[in-house]
Protein backbone atom coordinates (compact mmCIF):
# COMPACT_ATOMS: atom_id res chain seq x y z
CA UNK A 1 0.00 0.00 0.00
CA UNK A 2 1.55 3.44 -0.69
CA UNK A 3 0.16 6.55 0.50
CA UNK A 4 0.38 9.15 -2.93
CA UNK A 5 0.07 12.73 -1.48
CA UNK A 6 -1.43 15.25 -4.05
CA UNK A 7 -1.34 18.69 -3.56
CA UNK A 8 -3.60 20.97 -5.61
CA UNK A 9 -6.29 18.06 -5.52
CA UNK A 10 -8.84 20.11 -5.26
CA UNK A 11 -7.90 22.20 -8.46
CA UNK A 12 -8.85 21.92 -11.98
CA UNK A 13 -6.64 19.09 -13.21
CA UNK A 14 -5.92 18.39 -9.59
CA UNK A 15 -9.42 17.13 -8.78
CA UNK A 16 -9.63 15.03 -12.05
CA UNK A 17 -6.26 13.30 -11.23
CA UNK A 18 -7.61 12.77 -7.25
CA UNK A 19 -10.66 11.29 -9.00
CA UNK A 20 -8.62 8.74 -11.39
CA UNK A 21 -6.25 7.41 -8.71
CA UNK A 22 -8.93 6.88 -5.95
CA UNK A 23 -11.35 4.97 -8.16
CA UNK A 24 -8.30 3.51 -10.24
CA UNK A 25 -5.88 2.20 -7.07
CA UNK A 26 -8.06 1.53 -4.17
CA UNK A 27 -5.36 -0.04 -2.41
CA UNK A 28 -3.23 3.28 -2.07
CA UNK A 29 -4.24 6.15 0.28
CA UNK A 30 -4.97 9.24 -1.89
CA UNK A 31 -3.93 12.23 0.31
CA UNK A 32 -5.44 15.69 -1.39
CA UNK A 33 -3.26 18.83 0.11
CA UNK A 34 -4.97 21.91 -0.91
CA UNK A 35 -5.04 25.72 0.59
CA UNK A 36 -8.72 26.14 -1.36
CA UNK A 37 -7.04 29.64 -2.27
CA UNK A 38 -9.66 31.38 -5.17
CA UNK A 39 -9.32 28.21 -7.86
CA UNK A 40 -9.77 25.46 -5.18
CA UNK A 41 -13.02 24.11 -4.52
CA UNK A 42 -13.90 20.65 -3.04
CA UNK A 43 -17.01 20.68 -4.67
CA UNK A 44 -15.00 19.28 -7.50
CA UNK A 45 -14.31 15.80 -5.77
CA UNK A 46 -18.16 15.30 -4.13
CA UNK A 47 -18.63 11.85 -5.79
CA UNK A 48 -15.35 10.47 -4.35
CA UNK A 49 -15.31 12.55 -0.70
CA UNK A 50 -16.45 9.57 1.14
CA UNK A 51 -13.86 6.99 -0.72
CA UNK A 52 -12.33 4.80 2.04
CA UNK A 53 -8.69 5.29 0.07
CA UNK A 54 -9.05 9.37 0.24
CA UNK A 55 -8.36 11.91 2.69
CA UNK A 56 -8.44 15.79 2.19
CA UNK A 57 -5.47 18.35 3.98
CA UNK A 58 -6.22 22.08 4.43
CA UNK A 59 -3.03 23.50 4.10
CA UNK A 60 -0.32 25.82 2.35
CA UNK A 61 2.63 24.33 0.73
CA UNK A 62 4.76 27.29 1.46
CA UNK A 63 4.19 26.63 5.41
CA UNK A 64 7.55 24.21 6.30
CA UNK A 65 6.41 23.78 9.57
CA UNK A 66 3.13 22.37 8.62
CA UNK A 67 4.20 20.65 5.49
CA UNK A 68 6.87 18.82 7.07
CA UNK A 69 4.92 17.46 10.19
CA UNK A 70 2.25 16.50 7.69
CA UNK A 71 5.12 14.21 5.62
CA UNK A 72 6.30 12.70 8.81
CA UNK A 73 2.96 11.91 10.06
CA UNK A 74 1.55 10.44 6.77
CA UNK A 75 4.98 8.54 5.55
CA UNK A 76 4.10 9.94 2.02
CA UNK A 77 5.93 7.03 -0.67
CA UNK A 78 5.29 9.40 -3.31
CA UNK A 79 4.10 13.13 -4.07
CA UNK A 80 2.60 14.40 -7.41
CA UNK A 81 2.70 18.15 -7.30
CA UNK A 82 0.30 20.14 -9.31
CA UNK A 83 -0.29 23.17 -6.68
CA UNK A 84 0.74 25.95 -8.56
CA UNK A 85 -0.51 29.95 -9.05
CA UNK A 86 -1.06 29.25 -12.59
CA UNK A 87 -3.26 32.45 -14.75
CA UNK A 88 -0.67 34.11 -16.64
CA UNK A 89 -2.46 37.48 -16.40
CA UNK A 90 -2.75 37.16 -12.56
CA UNK A 91 1.01 36.48 -12.23
CA UNK A 92 1.59 39.95 -14.75
CA UNK A 93 -0.34 41.55 -11.89
CA UNK A 94 1.46 40.09 -8.59
CA UNK A 95 4.20 38.07 -9.39
CA UNK A 96 5.90 37.98 -5.95
CA UNK A 97 2.44 35.72 -4.86
CA UNK A 98 3.12 32.96 -7.90
CA UNK A 99 7.27 33.34 -7.12
CA UNK A 100 6.07 32.46 -3.18
CA UNK A 101 3.95 29.83 -4.38
CA UNK A 102 5.43 28.02 -7.65
CA UNK A 103 9.06 27.86 -6.45
CA UNK A 104 9.00 28.30 -2.44
CA UNK A 105 6.43 26.31 -2.03
CA UNK A 106 7.84 23.19 -4.32
CA UNK A 107 11.57 23.66 -2.45
CA UNK A 108 9.15 22.97 1.08
CA UNK A 109 7.88 19.84 -0.68
CA UNK A 110 11.07 18.77 -2.01
CA UNK A 111 12.85 19.39 1.42
CA UNK A 112 10.18 18.05 3.49
CA UNK A 113 10.34 14.98 1.21
CA UNK A 114 14.20 14.73 1.65
CA UNK A 115 14.15 14.73 5.13
CA UNK A 116 11.68 12.13 5.48
CA UNK A 117 13.45 9.36 3.29
CA UNK A 118 16.98 10.40 4.05
CA UNK A 119 18.30 8.52 1.02
CA UNK A 120 16.50 5.49 1.59
CA UNK A 121 14.94 6.29 -2.27
CA UNK A 122 13.41 2.54 -3.40
CA UNK A 123 10.29 2.75 -4.79
CA UNK A 124 9.58 6.62 -4.16
CA UNK A 125 8.92 8.81 -5.99
CA UNK A 126 8.81 13.10 -6.36
CA UNK A 127 6.49 13.64 -9.81
CA UNK A 128 6.35 17.55 -10.58
CA UNK A 129 3.63 18.60 -12.90
CA UNK A 130 4.95 21.68 -15.04
CA UNK A 131 3.65 23.58 -18.23
CA UNK A 132 4.86 23.91 -21.53
CA UNK A 133 5.14 28.17 -20.81
CA UNK A 134 8.74 27.33 -19.35
CA UNK A 135 10.19 27.08 -23.20
CA UNK A 136 8.90 30.59 -24.38
CA UNK A 137 7.24 31.35 -27.77
CA UNK A 138 7.44 29.66 -31.02
CA UNK A 139 7.45 30.88 -34.31
CA UNK A 140 5.10 29.94 -37.20
CA UNK A 141 7.07 26.41 -37.30
CA UNK A 142 8.67 24.14 -35.15
CA UNK A 143 7.36 22.34 -31.86
CA UNK A 144 8.53 21.96 -27.86
CA UNK A 145 10.69 18.97 -27.47
CA UNK A 146 11.70 17.77 -23.94
CA UNK A 147 15.51 19.12 -24.81
CA UNK A 148 14.40 22.49 -25.98
CA UNK A 149 15.86 25.82 -24.00
CA UNK A 150 13.95 27.62 -21.43
CA UNK A 151 13.16 30.77 -22.33
CA UNK A 152 9.81 32.34 -19.90
CA UNK A 153 8.24 35.48 -20.92
CA UNK A 154 5.86 35.73 -17.95
CA UNK A 155 5.87 36.23 -14.19
CA UNK A 156 3.97 32.67 -13.99
CA UNK A 157 6.23 30.57 -16.46
CA UNK A 158 9.71 31.93 -15.04
CA UNK A 159 8.36 30.90 -11.27
CA UNK A 160 7.32 27.47 -12.80
CA UNK A 161 10.77 27.17 -14.91
CA UNK A 162 13.01 27.85 -11.44
CA UNK A 163 10.73 25.62 -10.01
CA UNK A 164 11.82 22.44 -12.62
CA UNK A 165 15.52 23.53 -12.24
CA UNK A 166 15.00 22.96 -8.13
CA UNK A 167 13.34 19.24 -9.03
CA UNK A 168 16.02 18.58 -10.99
CA UNK A 169 18.80 20.14 -8.43
CA UNK A 170 17.30 17.67 -5.65
CA UNK A 171 17.77 14.74 -8.27
CA UNK A 172 21.43 15.21 -8.89
CA UNK A 173 22.09 16.53 -5.20
CA UNK A 174 20.38 14.00 -3.07
CA UNK A 175 19.75 11.33 -5.82
CA UNK A 176 15.85 11.90 -5.30
CA UNK A 177 13.88 9.84 -7.68
CA UNK A 178 11.46 12.44 -10.10
CA UNK A 179 10.21 12.96 -13.22
CA UNK A 180 8.91 15.96 -14.62
CA UNK A 181 6.23 16.69 -17.44
CA UNK A 182 5.97 19.42 -19.26
CA UNK A 183 1.80 19.90 -20.29
CA UNK A 184 0.05 22.55 -22.74
CA UNK A 185 -3.40 23.98 -22.19
CA UNK A 186 -6.23 22.27 -20.67
CA UNK A 187 -10.09 22.55 -21.03
CA UNK A 188 -12.77 20.60 -19.37
CA UNK A 189 -14.98 20.01 -16.67
CA UNK A 190 -14.32 22.35 -13.17
CA UNK A 191 -11.96 24.44 -15.04
CA UNK A 192 -12.16 27.93 -12.78
CA UNK A 193 -13.56 30.59 -15.20
CA UNK A 194 -10.76 32.91 -15.69
CA UNK A 195 -9.60 30.68 -18.54
CA UNK A 196 -10.70 31.27 -22.16
CA UNK A 197 -13.05 28.33 -22.76
CA UNK A 198 -15.24 28.31 -19.31
CA UNK A 199 -14.71 32.41 -19.47
CA UNK A 200 -16.49 32.47 -22.95
CA UNK A 201 -18.99 29.49 -22.20
CA UNK A 202 -20.27 31.40 -19.23
CA UNK A 203 -20.26 34.90 -21.02
CA UNK A 204 -22.24 33.27 -23.92
CA UNK A 205 -25.19 32.06 -21.81
CA UNK A 206 -25.62 35.37 -20.56
CA UNK A 207 -24.91 37.31 -23.58
CA UNK A 208 -21.75 39.48 -22.35
CA UNK A 209 -18.59 40.18 -24.31
CA UNK A 210 -16.06 38.15 -25.58
CA UNK A 211 -12.77 39.63 -25.04
CA UNK A 212 -10.20 38.65 -27.36
CA UNK A 213 -6.52 39.94 -26.79
CA UNK A 214 -4.77 41.53 -29.83
CA UNK A 215 -5.72 40.04 -33.30
CA UNK A 216 -6.64 37.20 -31.68
CA UNK A 217 -4.18 35.16 -33.68
CA UNK A 218 -2.38 33.45 -30.49
CA UNK A 219 -1.80 29.95 -30.85
CA UNK A 220 -2.15 27.12 -28.50
CA UNK A 221 -2.24 23.26 -28.11
CA UNK A 222 -5.08 22.10 -26.59
CA UNK A 223 -5.58 19.17 -24.35
CA UNK A 224 -8.27 17.23 -22.56
CA UNK A 225 -7.81 16.81 -19.13
CA UNK A 226 -9.12 13.87 -18.94
CA UNK A 227 -6.52 12.72 -21.32
CA UNK A 228 -3.97 15.01 -19.22
CA UNK A 229 -4.94 12.86 -16.03
CA UNK A 230 -4.37 9.56 -17.73
CA UNK A 231 -0.80 10.96 -19.35
CA UNK A 232 -0.17 11.53 -15.60
CA UNK A 233 -0.89 8.28 -14.37
CA UNK A 234 1.28 6.53 -17.00
CA UNK A 235 4.25 8.77 -16.25
CA UNK A 236 3.57 7.79 -12.56
CA UNK A 237 4.05 4.73 -12.93
CA UNK A 238 5.96 3.63 -15.91
CA UNK A 239 8.49 7.02 -16.27
CA UNK A 240 12.01 6.60 -16.30
CA UNK A 241 13.61 8.29 -13.19
CA UNK A 242 14.74 11.97 -14.23
CA UNK A 243 12.82 11.97 -17.15
CA UNK A 244 10.83 14.90 -18.38
CA UNK A 245 7.74 13.93 -20.36
CA UNK A 246 6.08 16.57 -23.00
CA UNK A 247 2.04 15.98 -22.71
CA UNK A 248 0.20 17.69 -25.67
CA UNK A 249 -2.63 17.11 -28.04
CA UNK A 250 -1.28 17.41 -31.19
CA UNK A 251 -3.61 20.17 -31.69
CA UNK A 252 -2.94 23.51 -32.42
CA UNK A 253 -5.65 26.52 -32.76
CA UNK A 254 -5.28 29.98 -33.19
CA UNK A 255 -7.54 31.99 -30.08
CA UNK A 256 -9.65 33.38 -32.73
CA UNK A 257 -10.70 30.47 -34.66
CA UNK A 258 -11.40 28.24 -31.37
CA UNK A 259 -13.41 30.94 -30.01
CA UNK A 260 -15.67 31.00 -33.15
CA UNK A 261 -16.10 27.06 -32.94
CA UNK A 262 -17.17 27.36 -29.10
CA UNK A 263 -19.79 29.75 -30.93
CA UNK A 264 -20.71 27.67 -32.87
CA UNK A 265 -21.31 24.57 -30.61
CA UNK A 266 -23.00 27.26 -28.32
CA UNK A 267 -25.18 28.41 -31.00
CA UNK A 268 -26.42 25.38 -31.73
CA UNK A 269 -26.32 23.86 -28.24
CA UNK A 270 -28.64 27.39 -26.55
CA UNK A 271 -30.90 26.90 -30.04
CA UNK A 272 -29.62 30.05 -31.09
CA UNK A 273 -29.48 31.86 -34.39
CA UNK A 274 -26.34 30.70 -36.37
CA UNK A 275 -23.66 33.45 -35.47
CA UNK A 276 -25.38 35.32 -33.14
CA UNK A 277 -22.44 34.09 -30.36
CA UNK A 278 -19.50 35.58 -32.59
CA UNK A 279 -21.34 38.98 -32.67
CA UNK A 280 -20.20 39.30 -28.62
CA UNK A 281 -16.20 39.03 -29.81
CA UNK A 282 -14.41 42.54 -28.60
CA UNK A 283 -11.26 42.48 -29.35
CA UNK A 284 -8.93 43.97 -26.21
CA UNK A 285 -5.78 45.81 -25.79
CA UNK A 286 -3.11 42.74 -25.54
CA UNK A 287 -1.57 42.02 -22.47
CA UNK A 288 2.68 42.18 -21.70
CA UNK A 289 4.68 39.77 -22.92
CA UNK A 290 2.26 37.58 -24.94
CA UNK A 291 3.58 34.50 -26.37
CA UNK A 292 3.07 34.02 -29.92
CA UNK A 293 2.71 30.07 -30.20
CA UNK A 294 2.92 27.53 -28.27
CA UNK A 295 2.99 23.19 -29.54
CA UNK A 296 4.10 20.85 -27.72
CA UNK A 297 5.92 17.68 -29.64
CA UNK A 298 4.64 14.50 -27.32
CA UNK A 299 6.05 11.95 -29.42
CA UNK A 300 8.03 10.94 -26.44
CA UNK A 301 5.33 9.91 -24.17
CA UNK A 302 3.59 8.20 -27.08
CA UNK A 303 6.03 5.60 -28.14
CA UNK A 304 7.94 4.85 -24.99
CA UNK A 305 4.76 4.61 -22.65
CA UNK A 306 2.37 4.31 -25.55
CA UNK A 307 -0.49 7.59 -24.49
CA UNK A 308 -1.92 9.33 -27.02
CA UNK A 309 -4.99 11.46 -26.46
CA UNK A 310 -8.66 9.69 -27.08
CA UNK A 311 -10.94 12.29 -28.33
CA UNK A 312 -10.67 15.19 -30.94
CA UNK A 313 -10.43 19.04 -29.96
CA UNK A 314 -14.39 18.90 -31.54
CA UNK A 315 -15.55 15.93 -29.30
CA UNK A 316 -13.63 17.27 -25.93
CA UNK A 317 -15.02 20.71 -26.35
CA UNK A 318 -18.57 19.61 -26.75
CA UNK A 319 -18.28 17.01 -23.87
CA UNK A 320 -17.18 20.43 -21.98
CA UNK A 321 -19.67 22.51 -23.23
CA UNK A 322 -22.23 19.94 -22.14
CA UNK A 323 -20.64 19.93 -18.58
CA UNK A 324 -21.17 23.23 -18.16
CA UNK A 325 -24.51 24.09 -19.40
CA UNK A 326 -25.81 20.94 -17.02
CA UNK A 327 -23.86 22.39 -14.00
CA UNK A 328 -24.49 26.10 -13.91
CA UNK A 329 -24.91 25.37 -10.19
CA UNK A 330 -21.26 25.19 -9.83
CA UNK A 331 -20.90 28.22 -11.77
CA UNK A 332 -22.94 30.37 -10.32
CA UNK A 333 -21.32 29.33 -6.70
CA UNK A 334 -17.66 30.19 -8.55
CA UNK A 335 -18.23 33.61 -9.47
CA UNK A 336 -17.94 35.39 -5.91
CA UNK A 337 -17.19 38.85 -5.41
CA UNK A 338 -13.94 38.34 -5.67
CA UNK A 339 -13.81 36.68 -9.09
CA UNK A 340 -16.37 39.67 -10.63
CA UNK A 341 -13.74 42.30 -9.31
CA UNK A 342 -10.61 40.66 -10.50
CA UNK A 343 -12.60 40.24 -14.01
CA UNK A 344 -13.14 43.81 -14.62
CA UNK A 345 -9.77 44.80 -13.69
CA UNK A 346 -8.40 42.43 -16.33
CA UNK A 347 -10.57 43.42 -18.84
CA UNK A 348 -11.76 47.15 -18.18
Amino acid sequence: MKNILITGGAGFIGSHVVRLFVNKYPACQIFNLDALTYAGNLENLTDIESASNYTFLKGDITNEKYIEALFQEHQFDSVIHLAAESHVDRSIIDPLAFAKTNILGTMVLLNSFKNLWQDKWEDKLFYHVSTDEVYGTLGEEGLFTETTSYDPNSPYSASKASSDHFVRTYGETYNMPYVISNCSNNYGANQFPEKIIPLFINNIINHKKLPVYGDGKYTRDWLYVIDHAIAIDLVFHKGENGETYNIGGFNEWQNIDLIKLLCQQMDLKLGRTKGESEKLITYVTDRPGHDLRYAIDATKINKELGWKPSVTFEEGLSKTIDWYLDNKTWMNNIINGDYINYYKKQYN
